[in-house]
């Protein structure tokens, strides 16, 4: 038996899981996109809390954790790096998942799922006084430890040459939930232009490899657009854009509109 959150009820639905980067250490913003009706005939089912290059430290995980968890949606924490003390942190403070940059070998995948996961399967210390906190019906004690092992949603970042040539390996390590592509990185460190062939073949061979595997496969996007023609390729797990693109997007369009000129101000494409 396992926690019950809700990116692992999304996993379990056949629509794609959407979610969307934070990276401004404010419950207020995450809240104002959550709550309430959301226009769709679905709703954000996760949240990536961006510890790695957003504005967030691990003083900002609880509130966080559970402003999101309030809304019936999952925090996953991007931690820096793939190091057990900050998943420990992110955990204990409520995460639902932990997602790590930079995974280039199948040893590095299993060392996070060490990370991730108490004795005997792994070697995160015992301390969850604050972890139930952000999940439904979820008490303190037997109900969170017996089952949160099974429950937490690991996703390891592949965005290197080494992560690709190495990721049939890594999507076989037992533990792994998610093979979540950073587009941008993963064109940087293979030194081949975003979107071009080389690219674009790389994100099909992470794809293919967390189907043959079992795994979710996921990818980080830019805008709607974007993210349509990655859940029309079969990704499972999608965010659509990041807090500050939306709200530079429409800050800009809207003063353009006030200015008379046609149009609005598009979103930069990155981050």
């Amino acid at each position: 038996m396992s926690i019950t959150t809700p990116i692992r009820t999304s996993f379990q639905a056949s629509s794609v899981a959407f979610g969307f980067w934070l990276t401004l250490p404010s419950s207020a913003v995450a809240k104002t996109i959550l709550h309430g009706a959301s226009g769709s005939s679905t709703k954000f089912s996760w949240v990536l809390v961006d510890a790695e290059h957003g504005l967030i430290s691990d003083y900002h995980y609880y509130e966080l954790n559970n402003a999101i968890g309030s809304e019936n949606a999952s925090p996953i924490i991007r931690v820096p790096y793939a190091e057990e003390w900050m998943i420990k942190r992110a955990l204990d403070a409520g995460a639902h998942g932990i997602m790590t940059p930079m995974c280039h070998t199948e040893a590095d995948a299993a060392n996070i799922v060490k990370y991730t996961k108490y004795p005997p399967v792994g070697t995160r210390g015992y301390g969850p006084m604050f972890a139930p906190h952000s999940m439904r019906d979820v008490n303190p004690g037997p109900d969170y430890d017996d089952q949160i092992n099974d429950g937490v949603t690991v996703c390891v970042q592949i965005e290197s040459r080494s992560g690709v040539e190495n990721v049939e390996k890594i999507a076989a390590v037992d533990g792994i939930d998610v093979l979540f592509i950073g587009p941008f990185d993963l064109a940087k460190q293979m030194g081949v232009t975003r979107g071009g062939e080389e690219h674009e073949a790389a994100i099909g061979r992470i794809l293919a490899a967390a189907r043959q595997a079992g795994k979710k496969a996921a990818i980080f996007c830019t805008d709607g657009v974007d993210a349509r023609k990655r859940a029309e390729q079969g990704f499972d797990m999608i965010s659509i854009t990041t807090d500050v693109n939306v709200i530079r997007g429409g800050m800009l369009g809207e003063l353009r509109v006030a200015n008379g000129e046609d149009g609005g101000v598009r979103s930069s494409g990155g981050y």
